[in-house]
């Protein structure tokens, strides 16, 4: 505009995220611009050569619900002069969030952009942080949430981009409620069980583009997520789900976990370098490990399975697909006898758990598998449905159960034969909201949140998992061995809150004695326990067992501080009887 009489030179930026409009001052007047809920996407082939920091032409009438809304908040606006209406493009992500880091395809190839009006407020930082990426070789903290790694496949298709970024900019100043998932472009990638999971009453979430099964609604039940602070609408139908987990049997589709082989003569000596854990084990053995960068810190939390002497099988989470095969092979040995191939696509995964999942198991399949035939932490490979079904022995929810992985051709075959053989004992379906629930109440970290490049295991509680002991080196040991003698700065810690009303959802601050020690990495409710559970890193120098339980701690909920009680075992089952030594 042009100059507004009593208008301060300092006047602070402002953004009103209810009117979609922001404002700042300029030579004595307002810049104001805006977000419309229905934005135009703008070179769908290609920028045209020779744009760079042009304009296009003023369109006043897309412009006028700004001008509204800004008159609504700022009333001198209705009679200040115009002095340039600028029309420019705007660079958006499919998530909003701008890109920074080496491109896995291409080595030495640097990206940061995307940033559209997040440009001006992280220039500074995000300059910095790829200079250092470029420098060192990897990220120099924890940048997940923006990292290039975080996008994958499903991305490379221009029609894709084209809507999740439209419907990226349309959101860009709605509310950030908990839980709220895009809607734009799907589905894209659904499991061979999706139309199954779709007539059972499935309410989808998508994760990297693949239609994932969050909860199961009633007939009674609505459909969808209802976007809120409180307590959801779904709320019950998890409990549902959990129950049945933790007391007759539950059924997940995790056929969207990104799966890998890595073979070759050098396949063991390579990955036992990159795990911390050691992965040098009989063939049909599991392994739970993470994988370290320089600094000790959690680049990778997945289950190594060894199939034969130069076979070995990678399972991670859908969504660090690209992310963990990008660090995998960085850190292959140039010349060496070893491959990584992704497999995801070729099967399925049924994860069936509960203590009534031995007795489903059995009746589908003629092969043992009792204790003693699949003993945790061990893969066997059963027939079920006359398909070959690897029955991996490992849980995320703190039950006994299998992961069985399934030729994606038979998926549908094997899962008709299981839910029929629980119906007697109980078996429902269940989504990624009840495995979330299940898993705070057993204390399993989450990686991006709980676990990541900034935490080590020692500060995780994961030494355990670290192959210390022996004298195999591997990545981040020198660092894993110092926090061991020389103890921590931070240690991760479960925090439950005794008030039935109160929800976490993670990023709560954490007062010991009054004092801000840290926040929380991510919260939930347990429906076992009855309570709200956040896990957090509670952050003092040399900070131990003694220093944690001698603490009183609140939680910050919504600028209102609540007393929390600090747990340093898992709420549920500590001592992994129902998962090692089921009845």
């Amino acid at each position: 505009t042009e100059p507004i009489p009593g208008l301060p030179r300092d006047l602070p930026t402002m953004r009103d995220p209810d009117r979609r409009t922001y404002y700042k001052e300029e030579v004595g007047g307002l810049v104001m611009g805006g977000y419309e809920p229905d934005p135009e996407p703008w070179a769908r082939e290609s920028i045209p050569a020779g744009f760079h920091f042009s304009l296009l032409n003023s369109v006043w009438e897309r412009f006028e619900q700004h001008m509204e809304n800004a008159v609504a908040r700022v009333p001198a606006l209705e009679n200040a002069g115009v002095k340039q209406l600028l029309n420019g493009p705007e660079s958006f992500t499919p998530d909003g969030w701008f890109i920074l880091g080496e491109a896995p395809e291409v080595r030495g190839f640097f990206v940061g952009a995307g940033f559209n009006a997040f440009g001006i407020a992280s220039a500074g930082g995000a300059g910095k942080a790829l200079a250092e990426w470029v420098a060192g070789g990897e990220p120099p903290m924890d940048l997940w949430a923006v990292d290039i790694r975080r996008f994958g496949q499903p991305h490379g298709d221009p029609a894709f981009i084209r809507t999740l970024t439209v419907e990226a900019c349309a959101r860009h100043y709605d509310v950030a409620f908990p839980h709220v998932e895009h809607e734009a472009g799907r589905p894209l990638r659904v499991s061979p069980l999706y139309d199954r999971l779709e007539n059972a009453g499935a309410v989808f979430g998508a994760k990297l583009g693949w239609e994932r099964a969050n909860w199961f609604a009633r007939d009674d039940e609505v459909r969808q997520d209802a976007p809120g602070f409180g307590r959801p609408n779904w709320f019950d139908a998890v409990a549902r789900e959990h129950r049945a987990c933790r007391e007759t049997a539950a059924l997940f589709d995790a056929s969207s976990f990104a799966k890998f082989l890595v073979t070759g003569r050098d396949a063991e000596a390579a990955l036992n370098w990159i795990c911390a854990n050691n992965v040098a084990r009989a063939p049909g053995r599991v392994v739970y490990t993470q994988m370290l960068n320089a600094k000790g810190g959690i680049e990778c939390d997945l289950t190594v399975t060894r199939f034969d002497n130069e076979t070995f099988y990678i399972v991670t989470g859908t969504g660090f697909a690209t992310h963990d095969a990008d660090w995998i092979r960085r850190h292959l040995p140039e010349g060496g006898d070893v491959r990584l191939i992704d497999v995801t696509a070729a099967h399925a995964v049924l994860t069936l758990m509960g203590p009534r999942a031995r007795d489903i198991l059995a009746t589908v399949t003629a092969d043992d598998v009792s204790d003693a035939a699949i003993p945790f932490a061990t893969c066997r490979t059963i027939t079920v449905a006359g398909a070959p079904v690897r029955a991996i022995r490992v849980t995320y929810v703190g039950e006994l159960g299998w992961e069985l992985h399934v030729p994606s051709d038979s998926a549908g075959a094997v899962f008709d034969a299981v839910t029929a053989a629980g119906e007697p004992h109980g078996l429902v379906l269940a989504g990624y909201r009840a495995i979330e629930s299940l898993r705070l109440e057993k204390g399993y970290r989450a990686w991006g949140s709980d676990i990541g490049p900034d935490h080590t295991p020692v500060e995780a509680g994961l030494g355990w998992a670290c192959k210390t002991r022996s004298n195999v080196d591997f990545q981040g040991r020198a660092v894993i061995e110092r926090q061991l003698t020389e103890g921590i700065g931070k240690r991760l810690a479960c925090f439950t809150v005794d008030d039935a009303e109160v929800l976490l959802h993670g990023r709560e601050t954490i007062f010991r004695n009054g004092e801000q020690v840290g926040w929380l990495t991510s919260g939930g409710y347990g429906h076992t326990v009855g309570q709200s559970i956040g896990y957090g890193y509670v952050r003092h120098a040399g900070v131990d067992d003694s220093y944690l339980t001698s603490g009183s701690y609140e939680l910050e909920v919504a600028t209102r501080r609540f007393p929390a009680r600090l747990h340093l075992e898992a709420l549920y089952d500590p001592l992994n009887q129902r998962v090692k030594n089921p009845a």
